[in-house]
């Protein structure tokens, strides 16, 4: 991990088109904005790590669901 020290207003650039600035510092707490192109998806961890828990449910389908499935589609016939 690269650990730097930055104060208020002053930026990181990671790659050719991230930008990181420090907003604001208040006691514990830092404010940072992003900027980055649309199609890079930026979040918070936690958020990034619920989103990737309910992926993988989601992917993950039930035999008997999968038969329902199959079933619905014989019924249309």
């Amino acid at each position: 991990m690269l650990v730097l020290s930055r104060q208020r207003d002053e930026s990181i650039i990671i790659g050719d088109n991230i930008v990181i600035t420090v907003v604001d510092v208040r006691g514990d707490k830092v404010r940072l904005g992003i900027e980055a192109p649309r199609e890079v998806s930026v979040h918070r961890r936690e958020i990034y790590e619920a989103i990737q828990r309910e992926n993988q449910q989601a992917a993950q389908i039930r035999l008997d669901e999968a038969r329902q499935i199959g079933n619905t589609n014989l019924d249309r016939k």
